[in-house]
């Protein structure tokens, strides 16, 4: 078995020369310094084990991304629900309503789709039930907000769900270099063996590193946007009824009224 390991081990150079990714000032060992860590360990990795590096590192970066843009968004579409209950209610019409809100409001999104709805169901030459009309409109209308908020969520729960095993594969052909080269040098003492395959198990725990934040924020965003979809839901049964009712039903608003501008005051005279 050795004898094989070794015959492939004495081969392997020929190939490997030139196939790495790392820089070969990082990969040039001094004098006293420790033969085991995170950059031995890639650049003895080869290509293969680089690559797998490589990819749990988009992975990370993606994972950052997604999650700070996606607060981003979160945060601001809460933003305008608090608008919405401090304005919009207390407007005599949706309409004026729909102006105190902000352009590229979710909420002002449902209203307008609401009222141009309400405006279209005459144009029909199909007759359909007014309500039917109204309630597919606005629920089209959630479905749009909440597909965008729920982009790139799949990544997340891809990145969770793989990671781990990237990480295993890398390690696998980490094992398999440091045995290779084991079985060459023909010494399989336990300090040769214990320190080349350990070092392999570096690409498992940066595969956990990967995976548990991303699990984490998969989970996390996901309530939010589920909180977000229970808000925009009642909120749109508010669009419909007021609607429906000519503007007569309207929900009850149980917060202070937003006080008013103090008037300037004059100026004193000399």
């Amino acid at each position: 078995m050795f004898n094989l390991i070794a015959n492939a081990a004495a081969a392997a150079p020929a190939h490997d020369v030139g196939l790495t990714l790392m820089p070969a000032a990082l990969c040039v060992k001094e004098e006293g310094a420790s033969p085991y860590g995170m950059i031995p360990a890639l650049c003895d990795g080869g290509i293969v084990g680089q690559l797998t590096f490589l990819v749990l590192l988009i992975m990370f970066i993606g994972t950052l991304y997604i999650l700070f843009t996606k607060l981003f968004e979160q945060n601001k579409v809460m933003n305008q629900g608090k608008a919405v209950d401090a304005n919009f209610w207390r407007a005599p019409t949706l309409a004026e309503g729909a102006a105190k809100l902000e352009k590229n409001s979710a909420y002002r999104q449902v209203v307008e789709d609401g009222l141009r709805a309400n405006e279209e169901h005459n144009k029909l030459t199909d007759p359909v039930e007014a309500h039917d009309w109204m309630h597919g409109t606005l629920e089209r209308s959630q479905n749009h907000i909440n597909s965008k908020l729920n982009g790139g969520l799949s990544f997340l729960a891809t990145v969770g769900s793989t990671a781990p095993f990237v990480g295993l594969f890398g390690t696998v052909i980490g094992i398999l270099r440091a045995l290779v080269k084991i079985g060459a040098s023909g010494q399989a003492s336990i300090d040769t063996v214990a320190g080349p395959v350990g070092e392999a198990l570096i690409m498992t725990a940066i595969g956990l590193i990967v995976a548990v934040p991303a699990v984490l924020a998969f989970n996390w965003l996901q309530s939010r946007n589920k909180s977000i979809a229970r808000r925009l839901s009642t909120f749109s049964n508010d669009i419909l009824g007021s609607i429906m009712s000519n503007g007569q039903v309207k929900p009850v608003m149980t917060g202070p009224a937003p006080k008013a501008a103090a008037p300037a005051a004059a100026p004193k005279k000399a």
